[in-house]
């Protein structure tokens, strides 16, 4: 049982600021949490603040002395989880041209080895393998390190890849010459990680973050030149969307693609004329999207949401008339929109199209023989499972990968012949402390909401496990920007769910579990449809007996985080206990500053609270940190990162602080932020694994099982 501290809880020292927008007086207390120099810190984390790095250190204190007891049990989770991990694992080579690129771990490392065989030794038992990069030897003596996007160049000689050592996400870009080993003098800092290369090999584009972390400048960069001289290829005026660079399958074109969260518009460029200008596809409409495949020849394939398709449609467009700015006037359909069906994703090769999609809360993956139309599709019997699908390097080719697990099955990664229909089995998720099937259940019950919806949520426990309401539950959440939680295996959760707990995702509105209506029904003026749905899966577990509302203790992370905020201040006696990581629970304060990185690319899944007073009460109906109130709360850890660019180290302290002056109990309320790290915590495979041990000997003291 989680008792308080003997020692006092640390008390952030209120300054109050008063800000009038919209004509509404509004007071915060804590805003001086919010560095001035947050910009800087990102860089360089030891420029913070003192007093606030005081507060932040102490209650990183707090929480170690609260948790002490449960040093052994971490130790224990965090023994348990890395058994599961096989420590030598390597990925299936994926092959282009003579070939096969992969990774792969050794034992007691924790980073990746980015690798190539030859082509002709895909099937060998130990194929002569050279070693592209070597993660674990570029992290030695830095407190983060993670790689970022890795490309050979076309001719195989060149290899461009990124890395991020502050957790800030600003990757420096390098070219490594793969004859030597050695890098290129050339470093290209605050890229947006990875680059795209010309067909001719000399050019590489890539995205330039600005100060404010936003990515709004393509440049082009030739191989050997200094970096100072690269060619601004493209800069998006609007600091409202992302920007991003890639290449359709084919490799016949580079693309732009510029984005928010309802709207985006693509430009091409040959690749084998790396210096013409860019071509729109079709100019940005507001709340239409596409992105662009080719087929090789003479047709450009798109999928798109356009003139009202919300489940998306897939249309053609002659590459000729697109080129010459005819935009949507030429677009033609090749699978049509049907609702309820969402397509979320397709690939074009020489002779094939595939498409991912989901329909009635599942996936599966649609091959169509572009010769003659004819349709297959690739699916699984389970009640809940994850599918996915890697595109690979080549385009004339005849088969695919893709990968597929549940809940209790292990992921298999399969080759996939699209006109045999012949599936090989090339990798089964080794588990190396054990793993039988047979001893896990999991089922998909839909839980009753308040407007008569029906809210998915996937199940996992042990079969010997009682659902007669002694069980603990970990209910995870998430609920935003149309982000689906995959019913995929987790070999963490396993030490949870071998301790008698249920381990349960609740499919809230806001995600696309249901097709693209579930996620227009949980964002902007529908948010509160997110908690409430949340809310209602909380309460319907505890009244069909899976567990009781004392022993479910809720997690979400980043935008779950804000749901884990919205529901502790909503219901907070539906839960025995809350984890919030990098939790966005400062919305209003967030959504009214447009210096922040991500607030203008956020305005249309929120809504713009600086230029709309109706946007302005409905967030500030719901934000985490305005709601909080005179009231009881349970025990509620909270995680952030120093250096997030996400969701700022501020948020999560700022919340804290208010729930430690307002609320009227005195259960454990715990602040950890990593001051080493940013969105994504630790960075190594084995460090990400202490943190998740945390946060389960949290859960499990919560529900007594500690």
């Amino acid at each position: 049982m989680l008792k308080t501290n003997p020692s006092p809880a640390p008390r952030a020292e209120k300054r109050p600021v008063t800000a009038t927008v919209h004509g509404i007086d509004r007071t915060d207390p804590y805003a001086w949490l919010r560095a001035d120099n947050w910009q800087e810190v990102m860089r360089a984390p030891e420029t913070l603040d003192p007093a606030i790095r005081a507060y932040l250190e102490a209650e990183n204190a707090y929480l170690e002395e609260g948790l002490a007891d449960t040093y052994a049990l971490q130790d224990t989770l965090f023994g348990e989880m890395k058994g599961r991990i096989k420590e030598d694992d390597s990925s299936v080579p994926t092959a282009d041209g003579p070939y096969a690129y992969g990774v792969r771990y050794v034992t007691g490392g924790q980073h990746p080895k980015l690798v190539r065989i030859a082509r002709d030794d895909i099937d060998a038992t130990s194929p002569a393998e050279e070693v592209l990069i070597d993660g674990d030897k570029e992290a030695e003596g830095k407190a983060y390190f993670r790689l970022a996007g890795a490309m050979h160049s076309p001719d195989h000689r060149k290899l461009a890849w990124a890395f991020d050592d502050k957790g800030s996400e600003f990757y420096t870009l390098l070219i490594r010459d793969l004859a030597t080993g050695e890098d290129m003098p050339e470093r290209i800092p605050d890229t947006g990680g990875g680059g795209v290369w010309s067909a001719c090999g000399r050019y590489v584009f890539y995205v330039r973050l600005d100060e404010n972390h936003r990515p709004s400048k393509l440049f082009r960069h030739a191989v050997g030149s200094d970096p100072a001289s690269d060619v601004l290829v493209y800069e998006e005026a609007d600091a409202g969307f992302f920007m991003g660079v890639g290449k359709t399958q084919s490799g016949r074109f580079i693309t732009i693609d510029i984005h928010d969260h309802e709207t985006s518009e693509v430009h091409l460029i040959p690749a084998d004329d790396p210096t013409a200008q860019p071509v729109c596809v079709a100019p940005r409409e507001t709340a239409t999207e596409y992105s662009v495949e080719d087929d090789g020849g003479a047709q450009l394939v798109i999928l798109t949401n356009a003139e009202r398709s919300e489940d998306f449609r897939i249309v053609t467009a002659p590459v000729a008339d697109t080129l010459a700015g005819k935009g949507r006037s030429v677009w033609s359909d090749l699978v049509p929109h049907k609702p309820g069906r969402l397509i979320l994703s397709h690939t074009l090769y020489a002779k094939h199209m595939v498409r991912l999609e989901r329909e009635d809360g599942l996936p599966r993956i649609v091959v169509r023989r572009l010769a003659d139309g004819l349709e297959h599709a690739i699916a699984f019997d389970e009640e809940a499972y994850a599918l996915g699908m890697s595109d690979g390097y080549e385009f004339n080719t005849n088969r695919i990968r893709f990968t597929y697990s549940s809940m209790t099955t292990p992921s298999q990664v399969y080759d996939y012949d699209m006109e045999t229909r012949a599936r090989t089995l090339r990798k089964t998720q080794d588990v190396p402390s054990g793993h039988d099937p047979m001893d896990y259940v999991t089922r998909r019950i839909h839980a009753p909401a308040a407007d008569g919806e029906s809210v998915p949520v996937t199940l996992l426990y042990r079969a010997d496990t009682p659902l007669d309401g002694s069980a603990p539950c970990l209910l995870y959440g998430y609920g935003s920007y149309g982000i689906s939680m995959p019913a995929g295996f987790n070999t963490n959760c396993l030490s949870l769910v071998d301790r008698g707990f249920v381990y349960a995702i609740a499919h809230v509105r806001g995600g696309k579990e249901k097709g693209f209506r579930w996620y227009a029904d949980g964002r902007r003026q529908n948010k509160t449809n997110t908690f409430t749905d949340f809310i209602a899966a909380a309460r319907h577990l505890a009244e069909e007996g899976v567990s009781a509302s004392d022993r479910i203790v809720a997690q979400g992370g980043s935008a779950g985080g804000m749901l884990m905020g919205a529901v502790a201040n909503m219901a907070p006696e539906a839960f025995g206990g809350l984890i919030a990581e990098v939790p966005f629970v400062d919305v209003l304060n967030t959504m009214l500053d447009d210096t922040l990185p991500l607030t203008p690319p956020e305005w249309p899944e929120w809504g713009n609270p600086i230029a709309s007073e109706e946007d302005y009460r409905q967030i500030a109906s719901y934000s985490p940190y305005d709601n909080v109130t005179a009231q009881t709360y349970p025990p509620i850890l909270a995680v952030g990162g120093l250096t997030d660019p996400r969701v700022t180290y501020w948020e999560p302290a700022k919340w804290v602080a208010r729930l430690r002056e307002l609320r009227t109990n005195d259960a454990p309320l715990y602040l950890k932020t990593n001051m080493d790290a940013g969105h994504g915590g630790a960075s190594g495979r084995f460090d990400r694994l202490k943190e998740v041990a945390l946060v389960y000997a949290f859960a499990l003291k919560v529900a007594d099982k500690a």
